[in-house]
């Protein structure tokens, strides 16, 4: 049994994961003659996405939050293996291991939902799990230092990239894609895409946005292109700074991004930058390896696992503002030198080899 919030009724992070591993899920169960069961609490029947779970497997509770509860137990109960997608189901979780001691009860921890202070009653409910998968070393050690959990409890469980991605657009689309989206072939552009919101500014496009003047001074063609979806006040805070860098011309805001456009906009850039401070992984940056582009993170979060603690891309500390400029300028100058081998890449973060470890979790837990 597989217990999320969402999973297809909303988008990021955590969606994206709540898909892939209901995908894994399920075909780990199907290929072990087991039965699969997916709850959703917030998704309605129309949600759902085939191509992830099956519809047979799929329970969609249009946001009832007592009717979920009473039918998570009420299932969970008769299970082998409960996996919480998130840490707000802990205590369904927990019931359903005070009335089932046998079943197995795991949570999968993501980033900043376990990254704060916790009461008592939560951690002493976190340590009866029977496994904990946080989705970068950086979460587990988090945990660990905030909630006194032993460390053979938690075992990380980086996450994957969507087993639908492909790569449709051959660079000869480049000359296209640029011009649509206002760029010249001699632009060089750097690119983030997340949301952009005043509540949530660790993201680090800001310090990109002020790493600007002293990269442009080496190569005046660079344009910055950031893509997401972004509330007024965050825009206007960003508009007042490159006001006052005189930046106009030079950064670009697409706004909200299609899925089917994610793609396109990979594709036209060079160079994918996002100094985070606060990513539990950061999907988008396997996706921006897989999609060939050098990347750049920051070396104080889960960033640090999603390029494989540097084999795939640039660490950088998103606090001091001359190793950000050298890195993208760097970057820049080793482009082709500097992005990763697609095949390395899937190898490492493709979805055959996250079913293979979460499959080792549930069949044969230890």
């Amino acid at each position: 049994l597989f217990l999320t919030l969402n999973t297809f009724s909303s988008t990021g992070g955590i969606e994206t994961v709540c898909r892939v591993a209901g995908k894994a899920l399920h075909e780990i169960m199907e290929a072990e003659g087991g039965v699969y069961t997916h709850f959703a609490l917030n998704d309605r029947p129309v949600d759902l996405l085939t191509p992830y779970v099956p519809s047979f497997s799929f329970r969609p509770f249009s946001g009832s939050k007592a009717r979920y509860a009473w039918e998570a137990v009420a299932t969970g109960i008769k299970c082998d293996v409960v996996i919480l997608s998130h840490i707000n189901l802990l205590l369904i979780g927990s019931l359903i291991k005070t009335l089932s001691p046998k079943t197995k009860v795991l949570l999968i921890a993501h980033g900043i939902e376990v990254w704060v202070a916790l009461p008592a009653w939560k951690k002493r409910l976190l340590k009866q799990l029977h496994r904990i998968l946080p989705v970068s070393q950086f979460t587990k050690e988090k945990m660990k230092a905030l909630y006194g959990l032993a460390d053979d409890q938690l075992t990380v469980l980086n996450n994957c990239l969507d087993p639908f991605l492909t790569r449709k657009m051959p660079d000869s689309d480049r000359p296209a894609l640029r011009k649509k989206t206002g760029f010249t072939e001699q632009d060089i552009v750097l690119f983030t895409l997340t949301r952009l919101k005043s509540s949530e500014q660790y993201k680090g496009y800001d310090k990109v946005i002020r790493a600007l003047p002293s990269v442009l001074k080496r190569y005046p063609t660079v344009k910055y292109l950031i893509g997401g979806k972004y509330d007024a006040e965050e825009k206007a805070r960003l508009d007042q700074l490159i006001k006052e860098l005189q930046l106009q011309d030079k950064v670009v805001f697409s706004g909200f991004v299609p899925d089917e456009d994610v793609e396109g906009l990979f594709t036209l850039a060079d160079v994918y930058v996002m100094p985070s401070t606060g990513e539990g992984f950061g999907i988008v940056f396997i996706e921006a390896l897989f999609y060939g582009l050098p990347v750049i993170a920051g070396n104080v979060d889960g960033s640090v696992d999603a390029l494989d603690g540097g084999r795939f891309g640039l660490l950088v500390d998103p606090d001091d503002p001359a190793e950000l400029q050298e890195a993208i300028c760097g970057a820049i100058e080793r482009r082709e030198e500097l992005t990763a081998r697609a095949e390395a890449v899937v190898e490492r973060f493709g979805f055959a080899a996250y079913k293979e470890r979460l499959k080792a979790m549930i069949i044969k837990p230890t």
